[in-house]
């Protein structure tokens, strides 16, 4: 929770009501801090709240993208919290909330923290509002009833007084209509009668005159926003996935994010943000020194994801780690290592094995990054001889290789040739150290070949559920 003085700088969505709304609250903020009162932003959009639905959008639907549009330009300008002064939208805040990482000071939580003030045992409390917060019972889902009686006007009071206001009617006195409905709520015991609606609350001094007990929730909610320290807010955690790099590696990936996630609805399962970009350059034709030099590429698309929203970023291809010691310091955000957690998967899980044997890219081999990852591990790596990983490229980049789309034939027969040969040499765990080779064989944990056993790993499934870990444990706080 922070305190109100020290931020700085606050986001008015320009509703009805808005303009009375920022009178009342620079005031208090002047009145409390002085000069050194928050900065208060009331960009305006003319006709906004006013706008013709667009054909096939209804009112309320409109209302809501206008309402997210606002609070995520607020975000975009980092302001420290967004004042939303419509009773309205304070009926959809928490779909807000859920999709933006600014704190929304609530409307409803002044009104009660009001209300509580003036009586602190509770009460009889009358309600003037649209006709659709009445009948959605908005109120009552923020006033518990062992605590509060809610009162509403007699219907032809709520129509004729209440909505003929709220709608601008040309005929009769709106105070007189309101003085009407004020006199029917105080027959039925109300002690305090709240204006819920800007229209309503312009007239609330005039009937206070008259001994009416009524609330204007608008000056309410601005002495609790100047006063109370913010919310905080709990960002979803987000993976974000540097993708294309190849596209069915990525969509792989996808498919063990959520195989790997326990869910017991589409709800529970986590955030993604892909940047899909199969126009990195490819990764091993720059490092055996026959193509373009994909970092910008990679740290580029690893910067749209840090910008978001990102908390962690994953890179679905083993040959672009080698250029991750060239990125990662320049993000904010921490890169999962797929070769690291693949290492650290072998210690914990098959510790009593001492070779393990690579298959990969040339790229990733002449690199070393698997070597030195699995050696600090404390093992062995065997990779092919120049036969059989000629085999493996052909399986990846061959003309009947994954890359080219096939998953069956001749890239399936390349690649258990490579892989006999190395556990004919001894290796007794396998890692398929490049993302398409998994769509070529499953993860194994006793394959049997070449007349033994052996382990097969899937790093790109060894990632996932290492992304899955770090999100859970995040949302375990």
């Amino acid at each position: 929770m922070n305190n109100p003085s020290e931020n700085r700088r606050f986001g008015l969505v320009d509703r009805p009501g808005a303009e009375r709304f920022f009178e009342y609250f620079t005031a208090v903020l002047a009145a409390k801090f002085g000069e050194e009162a928050p900065e208060v932003l009331f960009p305006r959009f003319p006709g906004d709240a006013g706008k013709a639905c667009p054909p096939g959008v209804g009112p309320l639907a409109a209302l809501k993208i206008r309402t997210f549009d606002a609070v995520r330009r607020f975000e975009e300008s980092r302001v420290d919290a967004v004042l939303l002064p419509c009773f309205s939208s304070q009926a959809f805040i928490e779909e807000i909330e859920a999709e933006t990482t600014v704190p929304i000071v609530r409307l409803m939580d002044a009104l009660r923290a009001g209300l509580s003030r003036r009586h602190p045992a509770g009460g009889r409390i009358g309600v003037l509002c649209a006709e659709h917060l009445r009948e959605e019972r908005f109120f009552e889902r923020h006033f518990p009833e062992e605590k509060w009686t809610l009162l509403y006007p007699e219907r032809d009071l709520q129509r004729n007084g209440v909505m003929a206001v709220i709608d601008g009617a040309d005929e009769g006195d709106p105070v007189e209509r309101l003085a009407a409905v004020c006199e029917d709520l105080a027959r039925q015991g109300a002690e305090s009668i709240v204006a819920a609606d800007a229209a309503l609350a312009f007239f609330a001094p005039t009937l206070q005159a008259r001994g009416f007990p009524l609330v204007d929730a608008l000056r309410i909610y601005a002495e609790y926003a100047a006063g109370a320290a913010l919310p905080g807010k709990i960002k979803p955690f987000k993976i974000g996935v540097a993708g294309g790099v190849g596209p069915a590696a990525t969509v792989d990936f996808l498919d063990k994010i959520v195989r790997n996630t326990p869910a017991r609805s589409d709800q529970e399962h986590l955030k993604v943000i892909v940047e899909q970009n199969p126009q990195i350059p490819d990764r091993t034709a720059h490092l055996i020194g026959q193509g373009a030099d994909p970092t910008i590429a990679l740290y580029a698309t690893c910067k749209r994801l840090e910008a978001g929203g990102a908390d962690i970023i994953a890179i679905p291809c083993n040959t672009a780690h080698a250029f991750l010691g060239r990125i990662q310091p320049f993000l904010s955000i921490p890169v999962v290592n797929m070769l690291h957690e693949t290492a650290e998967c072998i210690r914990r899980e098959h510790g009593e094995c001492s070779k393990v044997g690579l298959l990969a890219t040339r790229g990733t081999i002449a690199t070393r990054v698997y070597h030195q990852a699995i050696a600090a591990a404390g093992f062995e790596i065997l990779v092919p001889d120049e036969e059989n990983q000629e085999r493996v490229m052909n399986a990846i980049y061959g003309p009947k290789g994954v890359k080219a789309g096939f998953t069956q034939g001749e890239c399936v027969d390349e690649l258990m040739l490579a892989l006999a040969s190395l556990a004919r040499r001894g290796a007794e765990v396998i890692v398929l150290g490049c993302t398409e080779l998994p769509l070529l064989l499953a993860r194994n944990d006793a394959l049997p070949v070449a007349g033994k056993t052996v382990a097969v790993l899937d790093p790109t499934d060894i990632m996932a559920r290492k992304c899955v870990s770090l999100a859970r444990r995040a949302a375990d706080g």
